[in-house]
């Protein structure tokens, strides 16, 4: 059958082009990258009923069903509805909605996020909280970004390479009356973090704090509790990494040991960043390259304003990414069988 299918208001319905003319596959937001066991029978009957059969973990970690057929699409955005519902308004309170019309938009990615400290010994924060938090704040909106948290420095949600990384981080505090000077912390700050801590002669640990991430190796090393973490949770900003063809780059260090609160007031500022960056008029444009023909410092300026940093908290005051540019003069010469590059210039920015 054929059909005169609009693939961009497709898309923006959450449904994605196939290679198979007239197919498309669903993709399910999952927030924060946790959901109620309860919706895989919903997967499943998509999947069967509508779809080939199969899904797909999503690599922004949704339920990504293909095989869905152009005109299948009105009745399986009538039967996600209540998954939207529960999911979408009930638990990130997202400002839509819910009708037999499926997903508003496809501009907010889905926030992805590691398991975080609901169940991992390493992480720093509740990492699906705050996932549904941002979700609130950013989607639904015409305006794309890319968001990943992270629970600890370790960054197994690549932070490094979204619009926005957010990494949980906390403050150590050091208890010497304690302390049995045995170095565990001092082993463990060598073999998996930044090596900033060192004992010293009287058998008790200095630190430099120039270049602790948070990551909290020391207190899981200590044999005698010697190292707590702060009560207070922080978090490191990493903004502008991406991957892609053309310039792929990993994203840097924008705010560190920032609170919830600063964290939250940024992402707020988000939608008015974007829609001054793009004169009101939204592209499929993600948040890096819109940091990109903004500046730095113009975009540091409207996505913090009004925000009230903590007295922790540091800002960058100058960001220079290290890109990759891929241009056509490459001289590749024949040998033998194979084929050599003679040069592939790099432009570092």
């Amino acid at each position: 059958m054929n059909h005169d299918i609009d693939i961009k208001k497709v898309r923006l319905n959450c449904f994605r082009q196939s290679k198979v003319p007239g197919e498309f596959m669903l993709q399910m937001r999952v927030p924060g990258g946790l959901v109620n066991a309860k919706y895989l029978s919903d997967i499943q009957y998509i999947a069967e009923t509508y779809g080939n059969g199969t899904f797909h973990m999503g690599m922004r970690q949704t339920f990504s069903i293909p095989g869905i057929k152009y005109e299948n699409i009105p009745s399986v955005n009538e039967y996600i509805s209540n998954y939207l519902k529960e999911v979408e308004v009930d638990e990130c309170n997202c400002n839509m909605t819910v009708d037999e019309n499926g997903y508003p938009t496809i501009g907010a990615r889905n926030v992805m996020a590691c398991i975080g400290n609901s169940h991992c010994i390493k992480a720093n924060a509740n990492t699906k909280d705050l996932a549904n938090k941002i979700e609130s704040l950013v989607f639904p909106s015409h305006y794309h970004i890319k968001v990943s948290v992270s629970g600890c420095p370790n960054d197994c949600a690549k932070a490094h390479f979204q619009d926005f990384g957010v990494i949980g981080q906390s403050r150590m505090i050091y208890h010497p009356e304690r302390c049995i000077g045995c170095g565990a912390c001092v082993k463990a700050c060598e073999h998996h973090a930044t090596r900033v801590l060192s004992l010293n002669k009287n058998g008790l640990v200095d630190k430099d704090p120039c270049c602790c991430v948070g990551c909290g190796e020391c207190v899981l090393a200590c044999p005698a509790s010697a190292w707590t973490r702060s009560p207070q949770k922080f978090y490191r900003v990493v903004i502008g990494g991406r991957t892609g063809k053309q310039t792929p780059r990993m994203g840097k260090t924008f705010l560190n040991f920032v609170t919830e609160d600063v964290v939250l007031g940024m992402f707020a500022n988000w939608q008015k960043f974007s829609a001054w960056a793009l004169d009101y008029k939204p592209e499929y444009l993600h948040g890096g390259h819109l940091i990109d023909r903004a500046g730095y410092h113009r975009f540091k300026e409207i996505i913090l304003d009004g925000v009230e940093l903590n007295p922790e908290a540091l800002v960058a005051e100058n960001i220079y990414w290290a890109e990759t540019e891929y241009r056509s003069n490459i001289n590749v010469k024949p040998i033998g069988k194979h084929k050599t590059i003679e040069s592939n210039r790099e432009v570092q920015d």
